[in-house]
């Protein structure tokens, strides 16, 4: 009962923090002189000496056709789409020109700093590293997998793994890849759908993070009890992302959610590793302390340096190194666990 009362109170405060958030609007694109760019160049597709050739005339899109449901062609879309991301891009490096001519520093458009592209990538650094991050939680689910399926005992009579909470981590794993994907995908392209994709799969990954620290903190092993702990914070990060695609993409009320949700998963692996003396404390303390500091870098953003190296990029860069040793903390828990419970059943 009483843990049950600990997770509801758990979930009034991430609501809480999540009614603090207020609407954020970015400097540049309320700009008057950059929206009347943008308009100018989706009317005429020139801005400057660029020619922007997604950018076409109505009369041209209908000399096309329509598709037999009377709606336009796939094609048709994504050159409009397309055209507005490429004046967008185009009226912003014009803009952050001028402005740079004046003194003024670098402001944000549509919530994100001017990038300079490098081929199709909008955000090229964060993009490398995001593919990084993916490669690194790829590579330590594969070796987790290995471990706890082929070198660690398996039980006798049902060949399962001792380690209960194997198919915890290969859930998280799944969700880990899946949001460094989008990652990547999302600051190589910046359209609404892969933003939303993005940070609907940040979202969920911090929230099965948060259920799982609580699971292993308070060792929750019956299938009910899971779910009863799961169940609150499930429906909050569900709330939330279904807020964040159908109601109002606010970046500022996001990032306060995601702050609280992983304040809370480092305060409770902090806590539990020094109370249970686990053996690989040292490295949990040290994924803690560094996930620590890499928030900082979220919460004190700034503009990028040369055009490419922002604060966030610098936190996709510390997460590498960091998630080398959380999946090394992984599986030496897995370990532990099955050794103690090895010696157990003899």
């Amino acid at each position: 009962m009483g843990r049950s009362a600990w997770a509801v109170r758990l979930a009034s405060l991430l609501a809480f923090g999540l009614v603090l958030g207020t609407v954020e609007a970015s400097l540049g694109d309320v700009d008057r002189r950059y929206r009347t760019c943008v308009r100018e160049c989706q009317t005429t597709g020139i801005i400057g000496e660029n020619n922007i050739s997604h950018c076409q005339s109505k009369e041209n899109d209908a000399s096309v056709g329509g598709s037999w449901y009377n709606q336009e062609q796939i094609y048709i879309q994504w050159k409009q789409l397309n055209c507005m991301t490429d004046c967008r891009y185009f009226c912003m490096m014009q803009r952050e020109g001028e402005r740079q001519s004046l003194g003024l520093s670098p402001v944000k458009y549509h919530g994100k700093w001017p990038f300079l592209r490098v081929s199709v990538f909008q955000e090229p650094l964060s993009a490398a590293l995001s593919a990084v991050n993916l490669l690194m939680h790829f590579t330590g689910w594969l070796s987790f997998f290995l471990l706890v399926n082929y070198k660690l005992p398996l039980r006798t009579q049902t060949k399962r793994t001792y380690y209960e909470y194997t198919s915890l981590w290969h859930i998280y794993a799944i969700l880990s890849v899946n949001a460094w994907f989008w990652s990547t995908i999302f600051h190589t392209r910046d359209i609404d759908l892969t933003e939303k994709l993005d940070y609907s799969s940040a979202v969920a990954l911090l929230g099965y993070s948060l259920i799982l620290s609580l699971l292993r903190a308070f060792n929750v092993k019956d299938e009910a009890t899971r779910v009863m702990f799961a169940a609150p914070i499930l429906a909050f990060v569900t709330t939330h992302i279904l807020y964040l695609n159908f109601y109002e993409l606010d970046y500022g009320w996001n990032m306060k959610v995601c702050v609280v949700m992983a304040a809370v998963q480092l305060l409770t692996w902090a806590v539990w590793a020094g109370v249970s003396r686990h053996p690989s404390r040292l490295k949990l303390w040290t994924v803690v302390f560094g996930g620590a500091l890499a928030m900082l870098l979220e919460l004190n953003d700034f503009p990028p340096y040369m055009g490419y190296a922002d604060a966030h990029s610098l936190w996709h860069a510390s997460t590498i190194p960091l998630t080398y040793l959380w999946w090394s903390f992984i599986k030496d828990d897995a370990i532990f666990r099955t050794s103690t419970l090895v010696k157990k059943a003899k």
